[in-house]
């Protein structure tokens, strides 16, 4: 095979994949929202009004003690008053982060997640995401640092916010699709900068992204809907303004 033959192939191959992924993240997408109207990224809406609405009522004196009294999540705590808290603190920011940084990131991760899979698989990916992140922490305190781990007074700080929900859709959307490009633009970064000084955070990032992969094998049919939508508009390209 000739060098000018192996590299058409290749470029084939390349167009053929990005080709793959705009369909299946972008043109499928956008068709079902004209199709669906708000009501299908309702899920993003609602997010965004969870954490914005959350983070101003932290900062007034009677709200941050309801919050923390319904959201705070530590490693200390029992395990069922974590799991009673934990869909509550998905959508409270951590006190000294701002609320609005995050929140196109956020909504995207609901809105394509939403319009792929639905609202019911899009939330127990969220909330597995998140949960396994907050008792993977455990797991993690006990290794010690020594052990890729953390440190004993990791179980002391307050484990709240969407960052792992929001990865481990990005995560959970990509692999479903196969859409690489998502990946590395949404995953990546976070995957690396959690590999870093022992972190919370990161350490749940890592978690959250290696269960939103599993699930993404474990619900098939999340991942072969998404196939038969893209191999549906195979034929023609994606055009903005057609019904």
């Amino acid at each position: 095979m000739s060098r000018e033959s192996l590299v058409s192939r290749l470029a084939r191959r390349v167009r053929d994949a990005l080709l793959h992924e705009w369909r299946g993240v972008v043109a499928v997408p956008w068709r079902r929202l004209r199709e669906r109207g708000p009501l299908g990224i309702a899920l993003a809406f609602f997010a965004a009004v969870a954490v914005v609405g959350l983070h101003a009522f932290q900062q007034t004196a009677p709200g941050a003690g309801v919050v923390r009294a319904i959201s705070e999540v530590r490693a200390d705590q029992p395990v069922p008053l974590t799991l009673l808290r934990t869909p509550v603190s998905l959508f409270v920011p951590a006190v000294d982060l701002p609320a609005w940084g995050g929140l196109p990131r956020l909504m995207l991760a609901f809105a394509l997640a939403q319009l792929l899979f639905g609202p019911l698989r899009t939330l127990v990916v969220a909330y597995a995401a998140t949960l396994a992140g907050t008792l993977g922490a455990r797991v993690m305190i006990a290794l010690g640092p020594d052990l890729f781990g953390l440190p004993a007074d990791a179980a002391h700080a307050v484990d709240t916010g969407a960052s792992a929900a929001v990865v481990g859709l990005y995560a959970f959307t990509a692999a479903a699709v196969r859409a690489p490009v998502l990946f590395l633009a949404a995953v990546v970064p976070t995957v690396a900068g959690s590999f870093g000084p022992a972190d919370l955070a990161g350490r749940e990032h890592l978690i959250a992204v290696a269960v939103a992969l599993l699930l993404a094998v474990v619900l098939p049919r999340a991942r072969s809907s998404s196939d038969r939508t893209c191999s549906s508009l195979r034929e023609a390209p994606p055009v903005v303004g057609d019904h």
